[in-house]
């Protein structure tokens, strides 16, 4: 098993601290893999086995409907004795009122308590009514980069040409641990999105006009990277000769956002120092979804650059916005408590440096700026503003 240290010094962060740990992501970008982590490190700082509890609530599982007294009953009912215990509960938004189990166990024994979904559901109200103040949201990502590199670590390749795989690949950890073609690869991430469309928002959300709600994926999908909003959706449909309200197309983002397929980027206007609420951008959880719903095509590249720099910045902790500086747009602004960085992303210098240089300097503070190239030789400084291979910006530990 590969470890994935960020996540496991995290959990070991907010270990026996009275909160409920909810790790929230896309299916199969490696929940339940950090849970078996964590139960291994658990065991190896001496917890008995029989003080460690782990479940697993799948749909396939519990058809005849499970109830929060259900799950409150099974995990109680192995607890012998007034030690500590570890309670690792997978994919736990399967149960209907999960949280409410949660809570008791969390009042009622000793326990410290890790709980994984694929819906962010986990997230929502409910959460709110029954944990206030009492749960940490730790969101978990497909593969970073140097994770990538982890996971080929007996391979000869250097890490530029890794590089390249990545981006044609993605991260998804089932995919890093083999040496699948590009077809398989694609097949298997066809698989996984089937998999979300079905489970969390097509049964949940009773979607009955399946080929709509695929349109306005493919939009989504093709304007990774652009700013649009519902409504130009909802007009881009109208030509094609089909009917979507704009309300409809707002519940359709929700529903993909809140099933981690889709993640929104709200805009930031450096001038008035507030969030706008128009013409966001949305990423995809994984740049391999984009390939397997479209197909790769060399010419999308610039917008699955801005894809994983995107998330690379979200791993690290940062609020990641769109910059909006009077006219001008910078691609991302990433706030970290008094802290904030500005990241301009392109594929090739010289011919886009100009412009790209030319945002950036019109930003009149001293937060360090960026441009993230694929060009093997633009690395250099040019009044302040540092220009960095892709390669090295994911790996480095400056930002």
């Amino acid at each position: 098993m590969i470890i994935r240290s960020n996540y496991m010094n995290t959990l070991k962060t907010y270990r026996d601290v009275p909160l409920v740990k909810i790790l929230a992501g896309i299916r199969r970008c490696g929940k339940s893999t950090i849970l078996d982590m964590l139960r291994d490190d658990l065991l190896e700082s001496g917890i008995a086995t029989d003080h460690i509890i782990s479940m697993r609530y799948t749909s396939e599982d519990f058809d005849d409907g499970m109830t929060d007294k259900d799950m409150y009953n099974g995990i109680k009912g192995q607890m012998n004795d007034e030690g500590r215990y570890y309670l690792l509960l997978d994919e736990v938004q399967e149960i209907e009122g999960w949280e409410k189990a949660v809570n008791s166990l969390l009042e009622n024994a000793n326990t410290d308590i890790y709980v994984t979904g694929s819906n962010s559901k986990l997230m929502s109200s409910e959460i709110s009514t029954y944990l206030t103040g009492r749960y940490i949201s730790i969101p978990v990502y497909t593969l970073s980069f140097a994770e990538y590199l982890e996971f080929k670590k007996s391979d000869s390749r250097s890490p530029k040409e890794l590089l390249n795989e990545y981006l044609r690949l993605g991260g998804f950890p089932i995919v890093a641990l083999s040496n699948f073609d590009e077809r398989s690869v694609y097949q298997i991430v066809e698989g996984i999105y089937n998999s979300v469309i079905t489970n969390d928002i097509t049964k949940r959300h009773n979607i009955t006009n399946f080929d709509l709600f695929n349109r306005v994926v493919k939009y989504i999908v093709e304007n990774v990277g652009k700013t649009f909003s519902a409504n130009a959706i909802a007009k881009f449909l109208k030509s094609e000769g089909r009917s979507l309200s704009v309300e409809a197309v707002y519940n359709y983002l929700n529903w993909l956002e809140k099933a981690f397929v889709i993640y929104r980027c709200q805009r930031y206007d450096l001038q008035g120092k507030s969030v706008l609420k128009t013409q966001e951008k949305f990423y995809l959880a994984d740049a391999s979804l984009k390939y397997c719903i479209m197909g790769f095509n060399p010419k999308s590249i610039a917008a699955i650059l801005e894809n994983i720099v995107y998330f690379e910045l979200r791993r690290r902790g940062y609020e990641v916005y769109i910059g909006k500086n009077e006219t001008k747009e910078i691609d991302f602004v990433a706030v970290q408590r008094d802290e904030r960085i500005y990241v301009q992303v392109c594929r090739r210098l010289p011919e886009e440096s100009d412009r790209e240089i030319a945002n950036l300097l019109e930003i009149k503070d001293h937060y360090p700026k960026y441009v993230v190239t694929l060009d093997e030789l633009a690395a250099g400084n040019v009044n302040g503003v540092k220009i960095v291979h892709l390669a090295d910006f994911l790996l480095s530990h400056e930002y």
